[in-house]
């Protein structure tokens, strides 16, 4: 068999599958001719294929009602996006167009939320979920929502928090009770930061909560970090939760909804593999059969869904422009930007995403490391999820290389300081929103252009 890139690929992973497939030795990306959109373009870039969220959207909303079908249960499913995964206008409009609900982590996404109402994507009805340790002036924008008769909901992160909005909503609403959950064994600490305790939350409401004229708690609130996964660590949180919203609904009669938290994880490896209709089924199961042994009521389901909606729909695009040897066994392809300003998950937490060839893959391939154009040490991308080295197609000074690292599109853009001044002022790649038009065909439009030095120097002062 021929030892090029195409094969490696094929006998590694089952390939071609869903999002990727290659066509005359070009990557296609959800039906995307990326070898098109970079002759286009160029590189660096950003792209963000938009059907893709809708796609994720539906999907999620089609394992809850089966499970729900499936165990007969009671209470709805309400999905949730949380914004500060992208809080791109093409983001939030692609997820509303599929009626959806959001949730809020600080004052200035309530701009945003006002913004969308003006412009008639939301309405008064739609969900907000506030959660996030509330300032004084995230406090002062929800409390002027739920005045105006929006259907906001504040997550109440600690004991004192409601006190700040006692003085400033004048009529009544509801509001949740985040639960702060165990952290994984192998973590630096117990406890979430965020959250009331466990063994608060019932005094609590017996307390203070229900002799407020204004409030009403309807939700309890479950997060854990990692996500929705099937682990006994998970499974073991979520008992804890019903624990306690069971015992809570037994003295609340407003109480009515439980909201998941964490997400759906997505695809940073070919290999990966998630049953997404088992954990769906699983947790409904779950939470119907503690509730029926309780005696209480099913709860309202609510998911916040972030990495979810958005990760999927994104690619980072790159040249790779030289090849440096820089010993016997060590071959360096430097890219033409930087993964600490681009990728920031892939140096502040090591996170691996899928990477592949754009063009090419009838080459031969050798193993390489990846390096950035910074003067950071920690400016390289050296292993993937799945192996613990990077092959692609032999460098070839006369033959152009690119590559790609996707499923890219959720929080990299708001860490990596999207528009700001980043490490070495290596600026911010363009952006190209692709998405389908009227007729089903597959167009490309600029979002912005790659940042430039007046912008850096306004920044700056000078």
């Amino acid at each position: 068999m021929e030892n090029n890139y195409y094969n490696l690929i094929d006998q590694t992973f089952e390939f071609p599958q869903e999002g990727f497939e290659v066509k005359d030795n070009q990557l296609y990306f959800h039906g995307i001719d990326l070898m098109a959109i970079i002759k286009q373009y160029g590189t660096p870039l950003k792209l963000s294929y938009l059907p893709r969220i809708s796609e994720q959207i539906q999907k999620a909303k089609v394992y809850f009602s089966t499970a729900m079908e499936q165990y007969n249960y009671q209470g709805n499913y309400t999905y949730c996006y949380c914004t500060k995964s992208s809080h791109f206008s093409y983001v939030l409009n692609e997820a509303l167009k599929n009626d959806i609900h959001i949730e809020t982590s600080s004052a200035f996404d309530i701009h945003i939320v006002r913004k969308l109402y003006e412009q008639g994507r939301i309405s008064k009805d739609t969900f907000l979920v506030h959660n996030g340790y509330k300032r004084d002036l995230y406090v002062q924008l929800i409390s002027e929502l739920i005045n105006d008769g929006f259907n906001s909901l504040p997550v109440l992160d600690n004991l004192d928090e409601l006190e700040h909005f006692r003085p400033l909503v004048k009529r009544e609403c509801n509001v949740g009770i985040r639960i702060a959950t165990g952290e994984e064994p192998q973590s630096n600490y117990y406890t979430a930061r965020l959250g009331i305790r466990h063994r608060e939350i019932q005094d609590y409401y017996m307390n203070v909560l229900r002799k407020e004229k204004h409030f009403k708690l309807k939700m309890l609130h479950f997060f854990i970090d990692n996500g929705i996964e099937d682990s006994l660590y998970y499974w073991n949180e979520l008992q804890k939760c019903l624990r306690v919203y069971c015992d809570l609904k037994q003295e609340c009669p407003t109480l009515d909804s439980l909201n998941i938290g964490g997400g759906f994880p997505i695809k940073h490896s070919l290999a990966d593999e998630y049953d997404y209709q088992y954990m769906a089924g699983e947790i409904v199961r779950q939470v119907k059969e503690f509730c029926e042994k309780e005696g209480v009521p099913e709860p309202n389901i609510f998911s916040e869904f972030g990495s979810y909606t958005v990760g999927e729909s994104g690619a980072t695009l790159y040249s790779i422009i030289d090849q440096k040897k820089q010993n016997d066994v060590e071959w360096w392809n430097m890219i033409d930007s930087s993964f600490i300003t681009t990728l920031p998950d892939t140096w502040a937490i090591n996170q691996r995403f899928i990477m592949l060839a754009v063009n090419r893959w009838d080459s031969t391939y050798e193993r390489v490391n990846l390096g950035g154009l910074t003067c950071d040490s920690q400016d390289y991308y050296n292993t993937e999820a799945h192996v613990n080295n990077i092959y692609l197609p032999e460098f070839r000074r006369n033959e152009p290389l690119y590559i790609g690292f996707f499923n890219t599109g959720a929080y990299q853009n708001a860490l990596g300081g999207y528009g700001g001044i980043q490490h070495c002022l290596i600026p911010s790649p363009k952006q190209i929103v692709v998405y389908k038009d009227e007729n089903g065909k597959i167009v490309s439009e600029l979002f912005s252009e790659e940042q430039g030095h007046k912008g850096m120097l306004e920044t700056l002062g000078y």
